[in-house]
C-alpha cells in the first residue's frame, strides 16, 4: 500500500489532506508507504523535512507520485484544463478528493478514461458510524470560525458590551442563517466574542440546538413537527407559500442586525437565495454581511464570490473557501477524517460490488473505470470528453 499526497495547485488553497504525524501513524497501524510532493505542506506551514521524519519519501514532482501510489490524496479535485489526465490514477490506484464545487461530472469521467477510481470525501455519510470519517463537518466548523471573524473584522463597531470612562457601547446585533455546523460554530464564536446573537433555521430539531449556544431565534414560535428535513439532517428546499413565508420574516427583521453570516446549503442544489437586495439595503450603515455558501451559489443576492462588496453601505463578503483561511488546524482535521477513512477502507477493500459496507457504497463514484453512480453515469454519457464540444 503506497498513499501518495499531492500539493494542491487551485488557487487559495493552502490545506493538505494529510499531516506528518498521521503519516507516521498510518505507517506505524497499516504498514503504509508514502510518496509526498515536494511543498504539498507548504501553504500549512508543513516544511518537506517534516514529512521525511514522518517516515516519507519527499519526490520533486507530481508525475512520481501518480506512477507509483494505489492512493491518491487531494483536498480538492485536480485542475483538468491545467493538470490534464497525466496525474489521475490509473488502473489499481484510486483518488481520494472533495468533487464540489464544481462537481464530479468531468472528474469522474476523466478518472473513467484513465481506468482509475474516485472516491468522493464530500458524499461520507451523516451517521455516527462515518462521523470520524466527515470531511465536511470538519471543515464547516472552521468555515463557521473564520466566518465570525471575518464579519467581526469589517464591522465597524464592537462586538461586546462596553462600559468605559467614554459611555456605555451596545453589543453588536448578529443573525446567522443555518444552524448547519457552520452555522452554529459561526453563533458560538460570535457569542464568545461578546455579540447578541440570533440564530435561524427552518428545523425544529435545529432551534433547541440554537438555544443551547446561548443564542435567541428569530421566529416567534417554533414551527411544527414534521418541518422541512432531507435524510443526513439537511433542509430541503422550501417552495410555493413556504418559501415566501421565511422570506417576509427574514424581510422584516433582518433590518435590526449589524452582521449577517449566511451558511445554509442543501446538498447537490444550488444553495438558497435567503438575502434579498432589498433586505442588505434594509441594514444599518456599515452592516456587514459573510455568505459562507458562495461556493454553491450563495444565499445573498449581492455576493460576488471571493469578492468584497459594498452596497449601499454595507459590506458582503462571499468567501467560497473560507476553511482555507485557517490551513494548519483545518489540515489537521481534514487529514485525521482522512486517515480514518484509510484505515476503514483497508478493512473494507475498494470494490463497493464486493461489500455491503454503506460508507464504501455512498462515495465510490468510479472503480476500475466505470461510474457507479447511475445519475452521475448518465449525464457522463451524454457529456462530450474534455476540451470538444458538444
Amino acid at each position: 500500500m503506497i498513499v501518495g499526497l499531492f500539493r494542491e495547485r487551485t488557487p487559495g488553497e493552502r490545506r493538505v489532506a494529510l499531516i506528518p504525524p498521521e503519516v507516521a501513524a498510518l505507517s506505524d497501524s497499516l504498514g503504509a508507504g508514502f510518496l509526498v510532493e515536494a511543498g504539498a505542506g507548504s501553504g500549512a506551514g508543513v516544511p518537506d523535512a517534516a514529512w521525511e521524519a514522518a517516515g516519507a519519501r519527499v519526490v520533486a514532482g507530481p508525475e512520481e507520485v501518480a506512477a507509483n501510489a494505489s492512493w491518491h490524496l487531494r483536498v480538492g479535485p485536480p485542475d483538468l484544463s491545467t493538470e490534464g489526465e497525466v496525474h489521475l490514477p490509473r488502473s489499481g490506484a484510486t483518488l481520494l478528493c472533495l468533487t464540489t464545487p464544481p462537481g464530479p461530472g468531468a472528474l469522474a469521467r476523466a478518472v473513467s478514461r484513465t481506468g482509475g477510481g474516485l472516491l468522493a470525501l464530500d458524499r461520507i455519510p451523516r451517521s455516527t458510524r462515518a462521523q470520524s470519517m466527515d470531511v465536511l463537518s470538519s471543515q464547516a466548523t472552521v468555515a463557521g470560525y473564520r466566518g465570525a471573524l471575518l464579519g467581526a473584522l469589517h464591522l465597524p463597531r464592537f462586538l461586546p458590551m462596553l462600559t468605559t470612562a467614554a459611555g456605555t457601547i451596545r453589543p453588536a446585533r448578529v443573525l446567522v442563517l443555518g444552524a448547519g455546523v457552520a452555522g452554529l460554530q459561526a453563533m458560538a464564536t460570535a457569542r464568545r466574542l461578546g455579540a447578541a446573537v440570533t440564530g435561524h433555521d427552518i428545523r425544529p430539531a435545529a432551534l433547541e440546538q440554537i438555544r443551547s449556544l446561548g443564542a435567541s431565534t428569530l421566529q416567534d414560535s417554533d414551527p411544527p413537527p414534521g418541518a422541512p428535513e432531507v435524510e443526513g439532517g439537511y433542509a430541503r428546499q422550501l417552495e410555493g407559500d413556504e418559501a415566501s413565508a421565511q422570506e417576509a420574516l427574514l424581510a422584516r427583521r433582518i433590518g435590526e442586525f449589524d452582521m449577517v453570516v449566511t451558511t445554509a446549503q442543501i446538498p447537490g442544489r444550488p444553495a438558497p437565495r435567503l438575502v434579498t437586495t432589498a433586505m442588505v439595503e434594509s441594514m444599518p450603515a456599515g452592516g456587514v454581511v459573510v455568505d459562507l455558501a458562495a461556493a454553491t451559489g450563495g444565499n445573498c443576492q449581492v455576493s460576488r464570490p471571493d469578492h468584497e462588496v459594498v452596497h449601499s453601505g454595507i459590506t458582503v463578503l462571499a468567501p467560497t473557501n473560507p476553511a482555507s483561511g485557517l490551513p494548519e488546524h483545518a489540515s489537521a482535521m481534514f487529514s485525521r477524517n482522512v486517515a480514518a477513512l484509510l484505515r476503514h477502507l483497508e478493512s473494507t477493500g475498494r470494490d463497493p460490488g464486493d461489500s455491503d459496507d454503506e460508507i464504501l457504497r455512498a462515495i465510490t463514484l468510479v472503480h476500475e473505470g466505470r461510474i457507479l453512480d447511475p445519475e452521475l453515469e448518465e449525464s457522463c454519457t451524454d457529456a462530450p470528453p474534455e476540451g470538444e464540444n458538444p
